[in-house]
């Protein structure tokens, strides 16, 4: 059975998404604080919604920890509205984001794309050599420039799997959330924008200036 880890100070927002999620056949874990998340993760969640403002350790901090420990999808549920708070998420290793008050529909479908996606990644099992200097390790989900690791979050990384997989295809920021998030991209262009950003510098850091990720003005992002 898939589990959902929902992680909220509030008991109603909890007490709401558990009832939502397990009339869908899911698996709920709860947690009301950052530790109580952390000790949750022996049960290996399959997605987690984690609030942002939380006494204590809050979202950010609480994000960062999981991550070190699991790649399951994450998706901030948060009342902060500013772009650093957002990009800053996606950094730490987010998946996704959506606003409070949010609306039930929408996050259904953001669960079910994310849980579809995964799906789709843990199915697929080869290796992708790209050039000499470039390696994409689909079995391990590992990308290796000149042979060392290139440390990418997972959406970071599944976004530099499709374009490779699509080489010399042009697709518009819309469409590459779409692709990789499983959901209709209006509106999440900076999404896709700090993820390219983010890739390119790792990649520039390991000695990389090739470019793979080309920017095509005016439209979005191919594979070169």
């Amino acid at each position: 059975m898939i589990k959902i880890l929902v992680v909220d100070d509030e008991e109603d927002i909890v007490s709401l998404l558990k009832t939502c999620f397990e009339a869908l056949g899911y698996l709920v874990l709860t947690a009301y604080n950052g530790n109580e998340a952390l000790e949750k993760l022996n049960q290996h969640p399959d997605l987690i919604l984690l609030d942002v403002m939380m006494p204590g350790k809050d979202g950010f901090e609480v994000c960062h920890q999981i991550r070190a420990a699991v790649d399951c999808p994450i998706i901030f549920l948060t009342a902060k509205i500013e772009d650093e708070d957002i990009i800053k998420g996606l950094n730490l290793g987010a998946d996704d984001y959506l606003l409070k008050p949010f609306n039930l529909k929408e996050l259904r479908a953001r669960v079910s794309a994310h849980l579809r996606r995964e799906e789709r990644r843990n199915e697929i099992k080869k290796e992708i050599i790209v050039d000499e200097q470039l390696v994409i390790d689909i079995s391990s989900t590992s990308v290796k420039i000149k042979g060392r690791d290139l440390d990418l979050t997972p959406r970071e990384y599944e976004l530099l799997l499709f374009l490779a997989q699509n080489r010399g295809q042009t697709f518009s920021k819309e469409q590459l959330y779409e692709k990789i998030w499983g959901y209709d991209g209006v509106g999440e262009a900076r999404t896709i924008t700090e993820h390219v950003k983010n890739i390119r510098k790792k990649m520039l850091s390991l000695g990389e200036e090739e470019g793979y990720i080309v920017t095509v003005w005016g439209i979005g992002y191919r594979w070169h």
